[in-house]
């Protein structure tokens, strides 16, 4: 409610000097909001004659603080203050800003009425809150939050009867008050239309600061997300809903080799050329990972990996998409994908002491520590690829990709589009994007070729062509891509006859054969079956949780005998199904397999046999335990005997360097 006439002025101000005396308000003539304030002044001790003579004000430096942790409500308030002002000019009023304490932040009037408010306090730094200077409008829309109209009378102080205070508290987006806006002049120019124009201006206020805010929330968003963007290895576009690029990181910039200017403003689809992916996203959201895709650069076509994601406005529309762009080296995923293949053995993993086991360990070892080509031989089932993962593992291509193909399992008409890609619309059926080949997919690290010795003669050619060029051409295109791969075969043919017969070229078999790694048949490795046995039944028997099963000598006299034509493989399969089919915690003769029982009648295990295996078994940790105690006499004389150095060395703790020195007594 806001006063209409100045006759109702009187009335008020009978009723204030009533309860001033007797402390009783007339609520039919006094409204609610300003009985209560009445009240609230009287208990907080405020003297009703009170003339603003002994008004609190904050310190120089007190302002000068409030000032500046409030400068942008000043900032944005002062056009609106002045816009109200011009409404009122010339009437005696003033325009005053405060903070949500009360504190007068700014003020706003012509120099006569500026001169008027001064002496009665309305200046900077000085306090208006109810319990400084009884009810004003200010005070009340603070403590009320709400806007508020205080005229003549109905002032606590008698000072201030003569003015009429129309006010609105400031809120903030979270609904808490930071300040008020109020119109104050003379009281007979009290009018119900002064209020709604100050509630209006703060209304303008308030939205003009949460646009500020959210405009400095997006700002700080865009500055990280510049921030990210420049520091991410990956390239970044984003891009609007017509495929516009808005926006560009350093690493998109050098891998398209075009600056961030001529790239802001382009258009995706020139750069990403016949590819439709982007364009699909945009126009379905339908999203695109790991694709390869055709990029136009500074220095001509290229093949980078792309994914792509549609970003969408609070409606739910599409509103542009961002894409993600790398080179084609940084395929792990993709290589994943493609292969299923990657290294995980290392020479550790291979079982045996097998002598020439040992010498084939200690040739690809040898391999290992350079980046010539490998021919790994011998049967199916001994072990090819796990030394091919070890020799990679150990190599400085460990942290690149291993990728592995059965030339024998991929049919004829399609070996050259496995092993060198091929480019859209190449052939029928073919990927509609294009596919990378395994030279591709390898670049950085290994490819490994099992049964060499089936790829048909005509693919040999092209194969020598990328060992000697060390470039690819995909099967359609004609961008020649260079390729940095490492080569280890396998076979388990004579390749040298092949050669001989004319299905292998002579040229292809020399180029390979740099190492050539020997692995001998299971057959020639009695030795090494007791090993297997343990490895086997060990590893099982953790992986169920359950006890490890013992053997039988009886068995372990069949296993031996067996000329195991599928080798470790076999070998392996035949434990699993003794394991299965043996109920009891012993593996007896009645739970070997028909083939391995068949070759001869059942003998009666040969005491000297099991004990000349159990003694090679036993001679074997001697010789390792021997090998082991001298390395640790020689570091210690190295280090001087400093035990962590010696533990640093063997990649051992401190306390597994005492143990072996107290279990081969070791004198320090």
């Amino acid at each position: 409610m806001a006063f209409n006439h100045n006759s109702k002025f009187s009335e008020i101000h009978m009723a204030w000097e009533k309860a001033i005396s007797s402390g009783e308000i007339e609520r039919n003539i006094v409204r609610p909001e300003i009985a209560q304030s009445w009240i609230r002044c009287y208990k907080a001790g405020v003297d009703p004659g009170y003339n603003g003579t002994k008004r609190r004000f904050l310190s120089p430096a007190a302002l000068e603080q409030t000032l500046a942790e409030h400068h942008e409500l000043i900032e944005v308030s002062r056009p609106f203050m002045k816009q109200l002002y011009s409404l009122v000019a010339g009437s005696g009023f003033i325009v005053i800003l405060s903070d949500q304490d009360a504190n007068l932040l700014e003020s706003l009037g012509d120099t006569e009425t500026m001169e008027i408010a001064e002496r009665n306090d309305l200046v900077k730094g000085a306090n208006w809150a109810e319990t400084e200077a009884g009810t004003n409008g200010i005070g009340i829309a603070l403590v009320e939050r709400k806007p508020v109209q205080v005229s003549g009378p109905e002032h606590y102080c008698k000072g201030l009867h003569f003015w009429t205070c129309s006010a609105a508290p400031i809120f903030d987006e979270d609904h808490q008050i930071i300040g008020a806006l109020q119109l104050s002049g003379p009281a007979e120019n009290a009018f119900i239309h002064t209020l709604g124009m100050v509630a209006a201006s703060v209304n303008v206020i308030e939205e003009e600061l949460r646009l500020i805010k959210k405009n400095n929330e997006l700002a700080c968003m865009n500055n990280h997300l510049n921030f990210i963007m420049e520091y991410m290895k990956d390239g970044i576009l984003i891009v609007d809903r017509e495929g516009i690029i808005t926006q560009a990181n350093p690493a998109a910039s050098q891998l398209l080799n075009l600056s961030l200017k001529e790239l802001q403003g382009g258009s995706a689809k020139e750069i990403t050329g016949s590819d439709q992916a982007t364009m699909e996203m945009l126009a379905t959201g339908k999203a695109y990972n790991d694709e390869e895709i055709m990029f136009a650069g500074r220095n001509g076509n290229m093949h980078l990996l792309g994914s792509g994601k549609a970003i969408y406005d609070n409606c739910g529309d599409i509103n542009g998409g961002i894409i993600f762009i790398e080179p084609m080296k940084n395929v792990k995923n993709l290589v994943n994908r493609f292969s299923g293949a990657h290294a995980r053995f290392s020479f550790d993993d291979i079982i045996g002491d097998n002598p020439e086991l040992r010498e084939a360990i200690n040739i690809a070892t040898l391999a290992a520590g350079n980046d010539s080509n490998v021919l790994i031989v011998g049967e199916s089932g001994t072990g090819k690829e796990v030394f091919a993962q070890a020799i990679h593992n150990q190599s400085s291509r460990r942290n690149g990709p291993f990728v592995a193909v059965n030339c024998g399992a991929i049919p004829r008409e399609l070996i050259s589009s496995e092993l060198f890609g091929y480019v859209e619309g190449a052939f029928t059926g073919a990927n509609r994007r294009g596919r990378p080949g395994k030279f591709e997919l390898a670049s950085g690290g290994t490819l490994f070729l099992d049964e060499i010795g089936d790829m048909p003669f005509e693919q040999q050619v092209a194969l020598l062509r990328v060992l000697q060029e060390k470039k690819i051409v995909r099967i359609g295109g004609q961008s020649v891509l260079p390729v940095d791969v490492r080569i280890i075969c396998a076979t388990n043919k004579d390749l040298l006859k092949e050669v001989e017969r004319g299905n292998f070229r002579q040229d292809l078999y020399y180029r390979l054969n740099v190492f050539s790694v020997n692995l001998p048949p299971l057959r020639n490795r009695q030795e090494d079956i007791p090993l297997f046995l343990d490895y086997f039944l060990e590893r099982w028997a953790t992986k169920d949780g359950v006890p490890r099963k013992q053997v039988d000598p009886e068995v372990l006299h069949y296993l031996q005998q067996y000329h195991w034509p599928g080798n470790i493989r076999e070998l392996q399969n035949v434990l699993e199904r003794m394991v299965g089919l043996c109920s009891g915690d012993r593996i007896g003769v009645d739970n070997l397999p028909q083939e391995i029982l068949a070759p001869t009648a059942p003998p009666a295990p040969s005491p000297d046999k099991t004990i000349a295996v159990t003694t090679l078994r036993e001679k074997h940790k001697d010789v390792l335990a021997e090998r082991e105690r001298q390395e640790i006499m020689n570091l210690l004389s190295k280090y001087g005997g400093n035990i962590s150095r010696v533990a640093r060395d063997m990649e051992i703790s401190r306390n597994t360097v005492y143990r072996k020195i107290k279990q081969y007594n070791i004198n320090l």
